[in-house]
Formats: C-alpha cells, structure tokens, sequence
C-alpha cells in the first residue's frame, strides 16, 4: 500500500500542534508506523522532503515525526521505501496534475503539491491528513477526482464548513 503524508502528521506526531490532543498524536504515530511498511509517495523535485525539512530535525529527534523524516530522508531512492513521481510546475495551479477544478481554485497552494503526487502516483494513495481544514472543506471536490483524504483527527475537522 502506498500514501501520501502531509507536513501537518509530523508536526502533530511530534507534539507541536496544540489543538491536538493524546488521541489525535497517537493516530499520527500510527499512521506513520503504518506507512514506513508500505510505500511513501514523494516527488522528484523534492517539494514534500523541502517542507517536511522546514517542520522537522534531520537528527531523527525529539519527536516521531522527526524520526520519521530522517528515515524517509535515509531510503528517498529506494524503491521499496518509496514511489518517487514527477509532477509538473503550473503558474496558474501551482501543479499540472492538480486538478483544474473551480471548485478547488481556492484549496490552498501549499497542499497542491500533495494531491499533485498523489493522482501522479497513478493509483492516487490516500493522502494522510492531521489537522488541516483545507483538506475537509475541499474533500467533496477532491473525492471527484479520485482523491481520497484520510483524517486522522476528525474532532479536528469539527466547525469547518463551506
């Protein structure tokens, strides 16, 4: 099984969102737990490892988010660890894969790059998401074009409406 992992699972795995309560960081442990025995979906111009390098410490510490960007970081090239994608630069999208949809044209240009890999990865992985509402107002639109968001925290996702 494959996913793709947005920034804010390690932040909450870490311990460093606040809102986030024992509950919602040991889903994201889990969750990450879960995805060093699959594969995790990067790009090949390294826009996810660029991010996940601006939240977390190479050292591998303190957290198990922090863990996680080390090991990912460590097995980047090997395929068993991980499915490397091109996705394509749009000035008007942010992304050529992400989808041209009105609906989406305000989802925020920072996440584009994960819903990009992900329907580049060709079997479009679910995307793993802690605490950002984005995800959960655009999931409808998101879902139609064969994207599927799993929310880890969905106490989180309470009062977030379109």
């Amino acid at each position: 099984m494959s996913v793709v992992v947005d920034t804010n699972v390690l932040v909450v795995a870490n311990g460093k969102h606040e809102p986030a309560q024992v509950q919602c960081i040991g889903a994201c442990i889990d969750a990450l737990a879960e995805a060093r025995t699959g594969l995790v979906v990067i790009d090949d111009a390294q826009h996810i490892l660029a991010e996940y390098r601006r939240h977390c410490s190479f050292a591998g510490q303190p957290g198990v988010g922090d863990a996680f960007f080390k090991w990912l970081w460590q097995r980047q090239a090997d395929p068993r660890h991980c499915l490397v994608v091109h996705i394509t630069p749009h000035p008007k999208r942010g992304f050529a894969e992400f989808p041209a949809d009105e609906q989406l044209a305000k989802f925020d240009r920072s996440d584009r790059k994960f819903a990009a890999v992900a329907l580049a990865a060709g079997d479009a992985p679910p995307i793993l998401n802690a605490c950002d509402t984005d995800w959960w107002l655009a999931r409808h639109a998101l879902d139609a074009h064969g994207l599927t968001v799993n929310f880890l925290c969905p106490e989180l996702m309470a009062g977030a409406e379109r």
